[in-house]
């Protein structure tokens, strides 16, 4: 059926187009008539499928639908996976190339832009360490750049990364930043999960009494903590060496692998005690054969207390010299007045008893005991002379010699009677005096300050003989001394 424009009604059409366009303003009519047809823009950054067609060179070129066709660089692909006619991939547009008008894309974009969406916070993966900075590593983990801080590097802090460059390390996405296409990561959270691992399964291996290797991980003026896999025991400073230790440092140091023996282990409060000494043979258990009364030994001072010194006669074995038994004629108060730790002394061997881990030693048994003669140096009645040493209620001291003193009894003073012995003589006072009497079993000289003389018939003294100036006392004298 044909229409005549001649029959069209002008009237009526304006008529039926006002009736349907009732609802639109002029406004809208305006904007609807400048309106042009959106298209897509290639160059936003949006992912599009494609089919490889052809490879020429180094250009790969895709059929990206709607009789269009992209090219792509063949270094977007990975040498040990080269791409292959009608292999269908996913690519990112990159705007178009100026000499051949064709769209190019990129295969490397699209699989990073893959990767970090598929990538999650908490996922374990697989990175390579490409440096190190102040602040950690730098690592590329699926296309991304990564970053791990110093912190989550290790177990242990460690300021020297050399060692990792070039390396893939196991690590864990713990933040994403998807807009810079970067990733952190912590090597330690995955080192801390298989430490627990470890941990748990060690737990129940354990035993007292077993041998252990393990790493030193930390240092402490009472001992070493040492890594057995997983769970850390004490290395007590005392179960490191039969020698005495001062400081842990004088035998390990932090990283050292040490074979150790469990001696003690407490799972329940997680303590285990462990020993380094425990794996080697007891000194003490050859003391018995090695060592006895009267020998002479040689060793080196390792520590002095009030009541002596210990001399270490081999690693491990140690002795006590008492003051007592230092000098027969030096009046010692403290060790330090004639020794010092790290002395080499030659001692005698007094007494032994290795069940209890004791030895006795002596200075002074190397020499001889002056008091052994002083009976034949010392006759009764004999002038000899002395300095006063120190003076008491009682009397005063003289020493004859080094080592040997005497008694001024203060009823010996003087033939006149003596109040007070300050009176009549004085410390560093050098005199004269008689010997009364001489006990060598108790160490004691008598000895007397007055005049051997009696009364004669011309005025002149008269000699006393021995016999009766021994007869002549017969009660104990002030001080309670006798001789």
């Amino acid at each position: 059926m044909s229409i005549d424009p001649r029959d069209v009604n002008d009237a009526q059409i304006e008529r039926e187009m006002a009736q349907q366009l009732g609802e639109v303003s002029p406004e809208d009519l305006a904007r609807l008539s400048g309106a042009t047809p959106k298209t897509h823009d290639p160059t936003q950054r949006g992912r599009v499928n494609g089919r490889i067609v052809s490879i020429h060179g180094n250009d790969v070129f895709v059929d990206i639908g709607g009789k269009s066709e992209a090219v792509v660089s063949l270094e977007e692909f990975d040498p040990a996976e080269p791409p292959a006619v009608g292999q269908e991939l996913s690519f990112v547009p990159q705007g178009f190339d100026a000499e051949s008008g064709l769209m190019r894309l990129s295969l490397r974009e699209a699989r990073v832009h893959a990767n970090l969406e598929a990538l999650r916070v908490g996922d374990v993966v697989r990175a390579k360490v490409t440096g190190s900075n102040i602040g950690g590593l730098e690592l590329r983990v699926h296309g991304l750049r990564g970053f791990m801080p110093m912190s989550q590097v290790d177990l242990v802090r460690r300021e020297d990364f050399a060692s990792h460059v070039n390396h893939w390390l196991e690590c864990e996405v713990v933040e994403i930043d998807r807009k810079g296409k970067n990733v952190v990561l912590s090597r330690r959270r995955v080192l801390e999960r298989q430490r627990e691992e470890d941990r748990q399964q060690l737990r129940f291996q354990l035993a007292e009494g077993q041998v252990r290797k393990g790493v030193v991980r930390r240092l402490a003026d009472f001992g070493a903590f040492v890594d057995l896999g997983g769970i850390d025991g004490l290395l007590h400073v005392s179960d490191m060496s039969y020698s005495r230790i001062n400081h842990p440092s004088e035998m390990l140091k932090e990283g050292d692998e040490v074979e150790v023996k469990v001696i003690k282990l407490d799972l329940v409060k997680d303590r285990i005690s462990l020993g380094l000494k425990q794996l080697a043979t007891d000194p003490w258990t050859t003391v018995d054969g090695k060592y006895h009364p009267g020998d002479t030994v040689d060793g080196k001072v390792t520590r002095l207390m009030d009541f002596g010194a210990f001399v270490e006669i081999e690693p491990g074995v140690e002795g006590l010299i008492p003051v007592s038994e230092m000098s027969w004629t030096q009046r010692i108060m403290h060790p330090k007045d004639i020794l010092k730790p790290g002395d080499g002394v030659r001692v005698a061997v007094l007494s032994l008893d290795p069940a209890k881990r004791k030895i006795s030693l002596s200075l002074k048994a190397l020499t001889q005991d002056p008091w052994l003669t002083a009976a034949e140096r010392y006759v009764p009645q004999t002038q000899v002379s002395g300095a006063v040493t120190r003076i008491t209620n009682f009397g005063a001291f003289v020493q004859l010699e080094e080592g040997v003193e005497g008694l001024i009894h203060i009823s010996e003073l003087s033939n006149q009677r003596v109040r007070a012995v300050s009176d009549v003589v004085s410390p560093g006072q050098v005199v004269q005096v008689r010997v009364l009497a001489v006990d060598t079993a108790q160490r004691r000289i008598a000895l007397s300050m007055k005049p051997l003389v009696s009364a004669a018939p011309t005025g002149e003294p008269e000699p006393v003989s021995p016999a009766k100036a021994a007869k002549k006392r017969k009660r104990e004298l002030r001080g309670g001394l006798s001789y």
